[in-house]
């Protein structure tokens, strides 16, 4: 995948393959937020959330590592695929969302569809276990009828030990030219949908890559 795709912003945008490091955690309250960092250990993104309540929110804000507001993404209520859509920067009453994010079936195993709206509508599926943290985003291809693969959600392996880490600490592999500030937004997203249940994903989440990490 070579085109830049700037969904929410193109600085995130990287020309190579490039691995994030996600930790699921806050200063407030462990497990309550996210921190992000790229591939040199710089802080990147971050998602907090003031409150000890780890229920469902309805609306969450990704931020850049100085505070700023990237991603608005809010629940649409009442919504029995659990919609969600995305706006670039802070929610205002008279823009329209830039993407949406929904359950494919309301019963049985299910992938969820993001579809993303503007000159060049797209239309990605995300298919895998989020609380496993082994998910793959595709990019579905009309004029082919095929996918790609645009992003990965894995876990993290110890490299001295070769063992898994929690699933607290993850990593998000971004194909080349994928958004990662947009990628980051459907792991908050997908935390909502499904959170650390591991119950959640057997009814809901579609077939599950396997995890060949060494």
């Amino acid at each position: 995948m070579n085109s830049r795709v700037g969904i929410v912003n193109e600085r995130y945008c990287y020309r190579e393959e490039t691995h994030l490091t996600v930790h699921k955690t806050s200063v407030f309250f462990p497990g309550d937020g996210f921190i992000v960092y790229d591939p040199h250990g710089h802080l990147l993104f971050r998602f907090d959330s003031y409150g000890p309540d780890s229920g469902p929110k309805d609306e969450l804000v990704l931020m850049d590592a100085a505070g700023k507001c990237l991603l608005t993404l809010s629940r649409k209520k009442p919504s029995l695929h659990r919609r969600w859509e995305g706006f670039v920067g802070e929610r205002k009453g008279d823009e329209g969302p830039v993407f949406s994010v929904h359950r494919s079936s309301i019963i049985g195993r299910s992938s969820v569809v993001v579809e993303v709206y503007g000159d060049k509508d797209e239309e990605y599926h995300i298919e895998g276990s989020y609380t496993q943290r082994c998910c793959t985003i595709y990019k579905s291809l009309p004029e082919s009828s095929s996918r790609e693969a645009t992003a990965e959600i894995k876990r993290k392996v110890d490299p001295s030990t070769h063992v898994k880490l929690g699933k607290d600490v993850f990593a998000l592999h971004l194909k080349p030219g994928f958004d990662g500030a947009f990628a980051m937004g459907l792991v908050l997203i997908l935390d909502q949908m499904y959170g650390d249940n591991a119950d959640a994903d057997a009814p809901e989440v579609g077939p599950t890559p396997e995890d060949s990490s060494p």
